[in-house]
Parts: structure tokens; sequence; C-alpha cells
């Protein structure tokens, strides 16, 4: 059984499972240094963790400054993959942005994966540059996940 749960990330502890995830996909899958994967702005953030039977297999963050509503620190677990489960925490996560007020959503892409997020309705916004030695691209949609604003 599929089940979703929100996290406010108002304390370290709450985000045990969370962390545990990121450490997994980006830290020690695609080398990222722990510094650069722990930007400090969790506890702003509001995160959703994915469970798969009980068992945390997906995550995603929601930052939200002024107008700004950020997705991002989208990771799945190796043994979780396959099943839709990114595009799962995407559409949670682009449903609750537009609820609070984001009609325009950004993330900032691997390039390897953009193409993930086009199918989501992002569409890629300036130039391809480097964080944490990856490539990325920052990407917007504009309205929910079920369309555009009108």
């Amino acid at each position: 059984m599929v089940s979703s749960e929100w996290i406010l990330g108002i304390n370290e502890t709450d985000l045990k499972e969370v962390h545990a995830i990121r450490h997994a996909v980006f830290c020690q899958e695609q080398q990222i240094a722990e510094s650069i994967e722990q930007d400090g702005l969790d506890t702003s953030g509001i995160h959703v963790l994915v469970s798969i039977d009980g068992t945390p297999a997906a995550t995603g963050r929601l930052l939200v400054n002024a107008e700004d509503f950020t997705i991002g620190r989208v990771a799945v677990l190796p043994q979780f993959r396959g099943m839709r489960l990114g595009d799962f925490v995407m559409r949670l996560l682009i449903r609750t942005a537009f609820d609070m007020g984001g009609e325009r959503q950004v993330v900032h892409s691997q390039l390897l994966v953009a193409e993930f997020y086009e199918k989501l309705g992002f569409v890629r916004v300036g130039e391809v540059y480097e964080e944490a030695g990856i490539a990325h691209i920052t990407m917007e949609r504009f309205g929910d996940i079920f369309g555009t604003c009108e």
C-alpha cells in the first residue's frame, strides 16, 4: 500500500526518514557532499514522505519564500524506482504549492532528469549551470497539476 505523510521541517528529528532517503540517493549514490545536500533550508520547508507498506521510499520538499514556490530534493530509493513514486511526489508538491497560492512552481533540475519534469508541465528557463559538480537547469510551470491558470 502506498501512503504519504506531510512533515513540517520544524526540527531535524521530524525529518529523520526524509534525510535517510536523501542521504542514500544524493550523498551515497550521486556522491554529492553532505554539506551541499544539507543546505540548512529543511526547517523552513514542507516535506512529503511516501512509503510503501510502511517503508519510507520517496520524498520531496517545497520551499516558500514570498511568492517563490520551489520544489526540490525529490528522491526515490533505488529499490522503489519504476513505481512512479517520483511522479506521485511531484504531483503532491505541485498541488500543495498551488493550493498555497503558488501559481508558478520552480525546480532546479539536474539536466539528466529534465525530461521527467517536462512530462509534468515544466519548461526550461535560462542557461545550464553547475551545482555540486552536476549540470542543472532551472525549470518552471504554471497552474495546478490538473491544468494551467487562465
